[in-house]
Order: structure tokens, then C-alpha cells, then sequence
């Protein structure tokens, strides 16, 4: 069970740096966002839909990449839980494992929802061919 816990912990350790990879891109997509924007009202520029829907993929992009982190977190608080029983009680760890794994499948779940739940366009009649890949 230790090369489990030492796994574990180096999938906690990846977690942690995707999650801060994830956050920096959030943070300069909002900062480049924020510039277009500054530069597009001072110099009373008009935006054309290919320019809005741009726009829009900036913020879907931000979007995606909160989910992730989102199920980042569940997964690290689940991992937290079963490193503290099993630490306690091998049997309890036993079941805070079987416990991360129904929570993992279920941020997957929600993960693939909230993919689903947006369709990625500004206007209602674009092509199929499209669409934009989710997390």
C-alpha cells in the first residue's frame, strides 16, 4: 500500500501544477482580454460578430479551464481524506478509496455536463463543423 500512497501523492503534486498552469492561463486570457477591450474603446473601434465571437472563445476558453480546476479540487480533497485514513486505519482507507473513485467518476460527470451544456456558438444557425472541443 505505500507505493500506492507515494503514487498518490505524485498525482496530487501533477494535480497541483496543472491546476496553477491552468490558473496563470485564466489570468493572462483575462489580462489580453482586458487590453483588447482598453484599446478597442479608446480608439471607439466597433466590433464585427467574427471579432465578438472571438471574444467569446477567450472567455469559454476561461470557462473550461474553471471546470478543470473545479474537478481538480474535488480530487484533491478526496485524495486528502483517504491519506488521512489510511494513515488511521487501513480498512477505512480501503473505503475512503472506494469513496475517491465513485467522486472522481462523478466530477467527470459533471465535468462532461457542463461541457455539454454549452453549445460554444454566438449565433443559433452555425455549422456543426464548428463546434469547439470541451473538457
Amino acid at each position: 500500500m505505500e507505493d500506492e500512497m507515494q503514487i498518490l501523492k505524485s498525482v496530487s503534486m501533477l494535480l497541483d501544477h496543472i491546476r496553477a498552469v491552468e490558473e496563470d492561463t485564466i489570468n493572462l486570457s483575462r489580462e489580453s482580454l482586458l487590453k483588447l477591450s482598453t484599446y478597442l474603446e479608446k480608439n471607439n473601434m466597433v466590433i464585427d460578430d467574427d471579432v465578438a465571437e472571438a471574444l467569446q472563445y477567450q472567455d469559454i476558453i476561461s470557462q473550461q479551464l474553471s471546470a478543470t480546476i473545479e474537478a481538480i479540487d474535488e480530487v484533491q480533497k478526496s485524495l486528502t481524506v483517504f491519506d488521512h485514513a489510511y494513515a488511521n486505519d487501513e480498512n477505512i482507507a480501503i473505503v475512503s478509496m472506494e469513496k475517491l473513485q465513485g467522486k472522481l467518476g462523478r466530477a467527470l460527470t459533471k465535468a462532461q455536463e457542463k461541457r455539454d451544456a454549452f453549445s460554444g456558438k454566438i449565433h443559433q444557425a452555425a455549422d456543426a463543423d464548428d463546434e469547439i472541443e470541451f473538457f
